[in-house]
Order: C-alpha cells, then structure tokens, then sequence
C-alpha cells in the first residue's frame, strides 16, 4: 500500500492576542500529541507559520487554531509532501508575527484589495499598474512574476524605506500607479499595503493567498510566473501546481542554492554557499562543518540527527 501523503499547512492569523505567553503551551502540546512539526509564531498581533502531518492531523490542528481568539477566519494553503519537510515542532514568541519594523502598522485597519489568482494577471497586465515584490533579494532571485519590480532587501524591515524612496521617483514624474503586491503566502502584504495605504498610496492591491495559491490554481500555461517560488521548508522551492522545485537550502545561510551554485569552488556543503562564503567566521564554518559531520554518520547509520534543521 502507498504512503499517505503528509500535509503542509502555511497558515496566518492578524488578530488581537492580550496574552500569546498564555496560549503557547496548549497550543504546542496539541501539535505534539499529533505528531505535527513545523514552526508557529505567536505575537500580540496574531499568529504565523508552517506546519506538517497527516491530513487528519492537519484538519484537528487547524481546528484547535480556530478556536483562538479572532481565528475563526484563519487564513490557510495546503499542500502535500511525500516526506516530512520539519526536523520538530516550535511555538515561538515574537513582537511581530512577520517582521516589518512599524509598530502602528495595523493591518486589521485596513489592507489593498485582495486580488484572487483568477484575477491576478488582468490586474498586472495593465500597464497602468505597477507590480511590486515585496520579499527579500534570495527569494526574488529563484523566480517572481513577468515584470515586478524587486526592491533588492536583505530583510522585510527595509521595504517601508525602500517603498518611501520609490513612491517619491513616481511622484516626481508626475505618476500616480495602480500598485499591485505580491508575497509567498500573502501575509506580509497585509502589513506592506497597509503601510502603502498609511503613506497616502490610494490605488493599491495585493495577491489573496500569495504565490503559493497563485501557482495552485493558475495553469502553467496561462501563468505569468516565473522560475520557482521559495518556501521556508525543507522542499526549499516549489513549482507550479506546489511540487517540490530543483533547489536545495545552504545550511550556512539559509539561502536557496541552485545545481549551477554547487559547482562553485565556494560551495562546502553543510558550510557554505557563493552568496554567504564571506559573511562567515572561521568560527561558524568549523561549528556548520561539525554539524554536517553528524549529519553524515546519522545518514549512514540510517538515522536522523535532530540538529540539521
């Protein structure tokens, strides 16, 4: 008999908590006791993240996740793995369920307008719009849509500035875009078009569900999409229709890296990759050697070392 599929949930809640400490540990005891891993975050502002089982446990976990506190309307994707893409299961505490850096940024004010996928190539095909990526540089990199800008940051906390200096050129050239926003699952675009919405933009949408319900449900054929699409599992990318992509994940940086990387001279597995060969210490290379080390004879062994997430 063929082995269930496992499935991935990437879910995501703006809502008010009074107490995330509080919910913590219930909410890691229900995930344990079905056997689910993956990563949430909890926030004062709601809750973020991935998580993997069987679809039964999938279905009762998002269950139990609905009866928080404002998630009774969770937003939610699946897809489906044939192996485990999680080493273990993490309930962490953060500021912020994703990380913009603008404390009055408050999406449950007012967001652009959702765009469903059907939709979505109408809306950039229009050349009165401009299409923003709003993820970071290694993300844009493996794929983005047919003509989006890239706004070539390190991090999520740079966009406000970058989209401040980018709203400026367009005004000084007299134009006033529709503006179209695009993430992975689309939960950073409820804080970037909120900010938009706060700096005085008026025209402005995003992608409802991301690029991840996008390449579900738009053809290939039709699809406007371009390369692959990075995800923060261990599939690393996945293509059109969520399988699996060709990329594999640097264990140093935790950037994606291509077949064409690995012919690199730079490239160490386990230690490192072209884009973060400098960025290290001797230190952290012999530390990320060790643990590939482990991860070898775990391999060899037939076994399965927990550090290698």
């Amino acid at each position: 008999m063929a082995q269930a599929l496992l499935c991935i949930a990437a879910l995501y809640r703006f809502t008010p908590f009074a107490d995330p400490a509080s919910l913590r540990g219930p909410l890691l005891d229900a995930c344990l006791s079905h056997n689910i891993k993956g990563t949430l975050l909890l926030a004062r502002e709601g809750i973020n993240g991935t998580i993997a089982g069987t679809p039964e446990a999938i279905d009762t976990i998002l269950a139990y996740i609905r009866t928080l506190p404002g998630c009774d309307a969770l937003e939610w994707k699946l897809s489906h793995n044939d192996t485990m893409p999680f080493n273990r299961m993490k309930v962490r505490l953060k500021r912020e369920i994703v990380t913009m850096g603008q404390p009055d940024i408050d999406p449950l004010a007012g967001v652009g307008h959702y765009v469903p996928a059907a939709e979505w190539n109408a809306l950039i095909s229009d050349p009165d719009t401009i299409l923003i990526d709003t993820r970071n540089d290694y993300e844009v990199a493996v794929g983005t849509f047919k003509g989006a800008i890239d706004p070539d940051i390190r991090s999520f906390r740079e966009f406000p500035d970058w989209f401040r200096a980018k709203r400026a050129t367009l005004e000084a050239e007299g134009r006033k875009p529709k503006i179209a926003m695009f993430c992975t699952g689309g939960i950073r675009c409820e804080k970037s078009t909120a900010f938009a919405l706060s700096e005085g933009a008026e025209d402005v949408y995003h992608l409802k569900g991301g690029i991840l319900k996008y390449l579900e449900d738009v053809p290939e054929s039709e699809s406007l999409w371009e390369g692959e699409c990075f995800v923060f599992d261990q599939r690393v990318t996945v293509r059109h229709g969520l399988e699996p992509g060709d990329y594999d994940l640097c264990h140093g940086c935790r950037r994606p890296v291509s077949a064409q990387d690995k012919t690199s001279d730079l490239y160490v597995e386990g230690v490192q990759c072209p884009a973060c060969a400098t960025e290290r210490t001797d230190i952290q290379r012999a530390r990320y050697a060790a643990r590939q080390h482990q991860e070898d004879l775990a391999r060899t062994r037939g076994t399965h070392h927990i550090g290698s997430e």
